[in-house]
């Protein structure tokens, strides 16, 4: 097993908008045993209400939904290059269908809080702090519309950073 190590979030100097936009990241939740994990390339990182946080979207569509809204926390895994089969295969297969885990060679590593994986360079933990549904009468430019030609508005999840984890 690889060795990581805790550092804190404001030493984090990687370029967010190409690491979530481009090189995807997995959203985690569950417990050893039962969870499950899917690739994002939307999300974001901040600081709201005074506390560092990240910005998750799931489809209610997704078997990761059933994960974040049961668990109290969830992890953002950014793997090392050369995983980006796994990245794709794990955003274009359900884990209601299929062990994503078996199929892309993944090692889950299992936080107390949350799953995340032996191939991270970065992992953030984070606690649910407050989630909000996708209302498209909210929609201010109607082109965001054709990000949803079925209708399958995301949730959007707050969650403040508890862990900052990066490879060694």
């Amino acid at each position: 097993m690889s060795k990581f190590i805790e550092v804190s979030p404001g030493e984090l100097n990687d370029n967010i908008f190409k690491q979530i936009g481009q090189e995807w990241m997995l959203i985690s939740a569950g417990q050893a045993g039962n969870f499950n994990t899917m690739t994002a390339s939307w999300g974001g990182l901040g600081i709201l209400w005074n506390t560092n946080v990240s910005f998750a979207f799931v489809r209610p569509s997704r078997f990761t939904y059933e994960f974040m809204e049961r668990e109290k926390y969830f992890s953002l895994s950014f793997l090392e290059e050369g995983n980006r089969r796994a990245l794709q295969f794990c955003g274009a297969h359900s884990g209601r269908d299929t062990d994503k885990i078996a199929q892309t060679g993944l090692n889950p590593i299992f936080d107390a809080q949350a799953p995340y994986y032996d191939e991270c360079r970065l992992v953030l933990i984070c606690r649910k702090i407050y989630f909000q549904d996708i209302d498209p009468a909210k929609f201010l430019d109607p082109a965001i519309s054709g990000n949803y030609q079925q209708e399958d508005y995301h949730r959007m999840y707050v969650g403040e950073i508890l862990k900052v984890i990066k490879k060694v």
